[in-house]
C-alpha cells in the first residue's frame, strides 16, 4: 500500500474533523501507533488539521515498559507533538488483558476534552482477530460486529482510521520512512488468547485461505450493518415503551412493561440490550432467564433482576433500573434544625420545602412500620394503607423521607395530599438520588 493510499485513507477517516478542538493519538510507542502518528503529522503538512497531541498510558505491568515513556518522548519531540503520559493501576482479576484495557480507556476518557477525538491504531488484522476471538466466546451480533470505526468516549469520540489497512502495509510504511518503535515482549506470549490466535491460528488459516483476514474483517463490517438495523428496531420498540409514569420525579430509567411484553422474545431482548447497554455490562445468554422471571411474575409480586452493575425492578406497570445509592439503604434519622435550607440526606438525595418553610426543628426518618398520620378530612390513617393508595413502587418506600415533630408524623415527601406542611401549605420536596453509574 503506497504512502499516497495511506494518506487518502486517513484523510477520508478525518473528513469531519474541521470543527474538532484537538486530535489525540493513543501512542504506545509500538509499530501501529508510531505509523499512525507519523501519518497524521505528514497529513497535517498537506491539509489543515486540528492540533495534534499524543497520550501514552503506562500500565507498569513489566519492567521493560519503564523505558517506553522515554522512547515516546523522543519520537514526539522529533515530530513536534505534545505528549501526555498517564500512569494507571491495573486491578488484578481473571483477565489481565481486560483489566489493562479498562484502565487504559478510562485514562483516555479522562484525557479527552469536550468534542475532542482520540485516534487509535487498530488495523484490519486486529479486526479479524477480534471477530474470531469473540466468535469463539459465543458473542452475539453486537460482539461479532467487532470494533466500530468510531464511537463515543468520555466527552469526545474514539476513531479507528486504520481499520481497512493491513499490518503488512503499516510495516512497509515504517520501513520506507525508517521509523523506530518498541516491541512489547508480552505480545509473543501465546498464553494470552489473542496472541494465540495471532501467532498460531490466523497464520494457519491464511496458509489455506490467503485472504482470511480481509474476509473476516469484511464479515465484521456486515455484522456492523446488521447491528445498526437491530439498533434502529430497538429505538422504535423502546419509543412505544417510554410511557409517562406519575412517579417520573424519581428520575430513574424506566420502561412501560406492557409494550415490551407484547413483542416477540427476540425483539424484547434486542430492545432491552439497547436500553441497558449504557447502564450495565450486558448479561450472557443463560442469565436472560432473569428477564422472563421478572416479566412473568404475578401482578402482586415485587420481582427484581440482578445484573452486573445494578438491578431491574418491576412496579406500577413499569420496569425500573436501580444502581448506585439505590442499592443501599439510606442512613437513619436526621435532625433538620433549619428547614429554610435544603437538607442533604446521606445516600438519598436532598430534602427541601418549595417555599415558606414552616418553623423547625424537625426530624427526618424512614419507615420502620406502624406509622400513622393525620389526613385532613380523614382523621388518623395508617401510613402503609396511604402508600398503597398511591401505588408508590415498593423499592421507594423504605427510602421515602418522613418528617416528624415531637414524635408526630407531619408530612411525606412528594406524595400529593401528604406532602403539605405549615400555614402556607409548603410542599415537602425530595430530590431522589440518581442511578447514573457513568459506565460509558
Amino acid at each position: 500500500m503506497s504512502d499516497e493510499a495511506l494518506y487518502t485513507a486517513l484523510a477520508r477517516a478525518l473528513s469531519g474533523a474541521g470543527a474538532v478542538p484537538a486530535l489525540h493519538v493513543a501512542f504506545s510507542g509500538g509499530l501501529d501507533s508510531t505509523v499512525l502518528l507519523h501519518l497524521l503529522i505528514a497529513l497535517s503538512r498537506r491539509q489543515p488539521l486540528p492540533p495534534i497531541h499524543a497520550i501514552h498510558v503506562h500500565h507498569g505491568l513489566q519492567a521493560t515498559a519503564d523505558a517506553w515513556p522515554a522512547h515516546c518522548r523522543q519520537v514526539c519531540a522529533a515530530l513536534g507533538v505534545p505528549l501526555r503520559i498517564e500512569r494507571v493501576r491495573v486491578r488484578s482479576g481473571a483477565s489481565l488483558e481486560e483489566a489493562a484495557r479498562q484502565a487504559r480507556y478510562a485514562a483516555f476518557s479522562r484525557a479527552l476534552g469536550p468534542g475532542e477525538w482520540l485516534l487509535v491504531a487498530q488495523h484490519r488484522d486486529d479486526q479479524a482477530e477480534t471477530l474470531l476471538f469473540r466468535l469463539l466466546r459465543g458473542a452475539g451480533v453486537r460482539g461479532l460486529a467487532a470494533m466500530a470505526p468510531s464511537r463515543a468516549l468520555g466527552r469526545g469520540r474514539l476513531l479507528r482510521p486504520l481499520l481497512d489497512v493491513s499490518r503488512t502495509a503499516l510495516e512497509d510504511y515504517a520501513r520506507r520512512h525508517g521509523l523506530r518503535w518498541v516491541e512489547d515482549p508480552s505480545n509473543q506470549d501465546v498464553h494470552y488468547s489473542r496472541n494465540f490466535l495471532r501467532h498460531q491460528v490466523l497464520p494457519l488459516l491464511q496458509a489455506r485461505w490467503p485472504q482470511a483476514q480481509a474476509s473476516l474483517a469484511r464479515s465484521a463490517a456486515h455484522l456492523g450493518d446488521a447491528q445498526q438495523l437491530l439498533d434502529e428496531l430497538a429505538v422504535d420498540d423502546l419509543a412505544r415503551a417510554q410511557r409517562h409514569s406519575e412517579f417520573a420525579w424519581l428520575n430513574l430509567p424506566a420502561l412501560a412493561l406492557a409494550p415490551l411484553a407484547s413483542l416477540s422474545e427476540a425483539r424484547q431482548r434486542n430492545a432491552l440490550r439497547h436500553w441497558l447497554a449504557p447502564l450495565t455490562r450486558l448479561p450472557d445468554t443463560n442469565h436472560w432467564a432473569g428477564w422472563k422471571d421478572l416479566r412473568d411474575a404475578r401482578p402482586a409480586a415485587h420481582p427484581l433482576w440482578r445484573l452486573a452493575d445494578g438491578e431491574l425492578h418491576r412496579a406500577d406497570g413499569h420496569v425500573w433500573w436501580l444502581a448506585g445509592d439505590w442499592l443501599h439503604p439510606p442512613c437513619g434519622g436526621l435532625h433538620w434544625s433549619n428547614p429554610a435550607h435544603a437538607l442533604r440526606l446521606p445516600g438519598n438525595g436532598t430534602l427541601s420545602f418549595s417555599a415558606g418553610a414552616p418553623p423547625g426543628p424537625f426530624e427526618v426518618r424512614y419507615r420502620q412500620g406502624g406509622e400513622v398520620m393525620g389526613v385532613p378530612g380523614r382523621g388518623q390513617r395508617d401510613l402503609k394503607r396511604l402508600l398503597n393508595e398511591t401505588r408508590l413502587p415498593g423499592f421507594v418506600r423504605a427510602r421515602l423521607p418522613l418528617v416528624f415533630q415531637d414524635g408526630r408524623l407531619l408530612a411525606v415527601a412528594n406524595l400529593a395530599g401528604l406532602d403539605r406542611m405549615g400555614e402556607n401549605g409548603a410542599w415537602l420536596c425530595w430530590h431522589a438520588p440518581t442511578s447514573d453509574q457513568s459506565l460509558r
